[in-house]
């Protein structure tokens, strides 16, 4: 269901921040605007005292919102900003249980000294206000407590269904103006969810907003699925699923709930992905003991070949321009990642350091790729396109197939627990510092990262 969201900037109405106050500090990037390996959690803006009070209101009215009236919507909304600043491990946010409550005309005209007496340095303030038509429109302010200066704001109007989508923006508005990165909030997350013993598990399509919430199961679990991918556009999930034992890929539409069959055969197919423009589809296929990789027309049509030598060749995923692809070969005798162009052209091995490795999946900025390093355990690890700077993010049983996060500053990736064989969510950023399972109402795996929602 496409969601009514406007968003309406408010720089103009903000007074102009002296010439004289230095921009916060960015990370240190590569030549590609990535980061680089020497991502480090210690950077000044990481320390910054942030102050999330409850979002004030006009009137405490009812909404058509799950949260209640617009006083309960201003309560959850701060609660929500506040965990997505503080889960992801880069700040320590502030509230809004036991913080002062703004009145609605203080939203705009901050009272400085009180937050400045808590030691607060960054303020974020907002205001909800219940529209005739049942949408609500949020405001967001971040503001520099000791230079009391509004650094930035916006405002969304939004369905009564879609609320917790203004609260993602706003997490994502105070990200990037701190940061210096991408957003990453008002983002989905497709995945498989498990249920039942080990040995027989029902392997169900689900999706859920960033943070585990919104969930929905999407199929019932009569049929396995398999490795989901977003479309570029939100508007469909790319997916695997074995029917009577055949291997089919479809194409899952979100807005009518309906499927479309791409592609089917007798023969084990893996992986599907999309190009980045959304026009094609990668997939692996085995057939008289070889694996080889192709691509094919989202629309329908004739696949082409794009590899073709001894052994398995299993398809990974497109870099973010569409000009290569990193894919899996165990051509050299061991399971390692190879690039090549998105013709087939240029295939070459990329990772010599020891161990298999698999899973690879190119980051949205093109400056990494994470994957999945087998020596022993299975753990994540991330290298250069050209294969160098290897760097493990974690270190337990078995962690396999990492997917980014939109801004490529955190990966996610599932987690199976060593005897009992459940699996769950689990994310990590590029430091390999700060780890958190993502809470889903059964076990999961699989999990793609979509973009930032349009």
């Amino acid at each position: 269901m496409k969601m009514l969201i406007t968003a309406v900037a408010l720089l103009s109405a903000a007074p102009a921040v002296a010439q004289t106050v230095p921009p916060p500090p960015v990370p240190a990037q590569s030549d590609a605007g990535g980061l680089t390996g020497s991502v480090s959690d210690d950077a000044a803006w990481q320390d910054l005292g942030i102050a999330i009070p409850k979002f004030a209101t006009d009137a405490d009215v009812p909404t058509q919102t799950s949260a209640g009236s617009t006083g309960a919507l201003g309560m959850a909304l701060a609660q929500i900003i506040t965990a997505d600043l503080k889960n992801n491990g880069l700040f320590k946010p502030t509230g809004p249980d036991g913080l002062p409550q703004p009145a609605f005309s203080q939203v705009r005209a901050p009272d400085f000294p009180t937050w400045s007496g808590r030691s607060a340095e960054m303020l974020v303030q907002g205001d909800v206000r219940a529209g005739a038509d049942g949408n609500v429109t949020v405001g967001c302010y971040l503001y520099d407590v000791a230079l009391s200066q509004q650094l930035t704001a916006a405002s969304w109007t939004v369905a009564p269904a879609d609320w917790r989508r203004a609260a993602h923006k706003c997490a994502d508005l105070v990200y990037s103006r701190l940061s210096g990165e991408s957003p990453f909030f008002d983002s989905r997350i497709a995945y498989i969810a498990e249920t039942g013993p080990k040995d027989h598990r029902m392997k169900r399509l689900a999706i859920m907003d960033s943070d585990g919430q919104n969930h929905r199961f999407l199929t019932t679990g009569q049929t396995l699925a398999l490795t989901p991918r977003y479309s570029p556009d939100y508007r469909s999930i790319l997916y695997l699923s074995y029917f009577n034992g055949n291997p089919r890929i479809y194409i899952y539409d979100l807005a009518t709930d309906t499927q479309r069959l791409l592609l089917k055969e007798t023969n084990p197919l893996f992986a599907p992905r999309w190009s980045p423009d959304g026009k094609w589809v990668l997939y692996s296929m085995a057939s008289g003991g070889n694996t080889e990789i192709y691509k094919m027309p989202a629309a329908g049509g004739s696949p082409l070949k794009l590899t073709d030598s001894p052994g398995i060749d299993i398809g990974g995923s497109f870099s973010p321009d569409g000009s290569r692809i990193v894919f899996e070969s165990d051509r050299s005798g061991t399971q390692q990642v190879y690039v090549m162009n998105a013709d087939g052209s240029n295939q070459r091995r990329i990772s010599f350091f020891g161990g298999r490795a698999a899973t690879p999946e190119w980051s949205p900025r093109g400056d990494q790729i994470a994957f999945t390093h087998i020596v022993g355990n299975l753990r994540i690890a991330v290298m250069d396109p050209n294969g160098r700077n290897l760097r493990y993010l974690t270190d337990a049983w078995q962690d396999e197939a990492p997917t980014w996060a939109p801004n490529g500053r955190i990966i996610q990736f599932f987690r199976t627990a060593q005897g009992s064989g459940k699996t769950q969510l689990w994310q990590v950023d590029l430091t390999g510092r700060n780890e958190r399972r993502l809470a889903t109402p059964v076990d999961g795996s699989d999990p793609a990262w979509g973009p930032i929602r349009p």
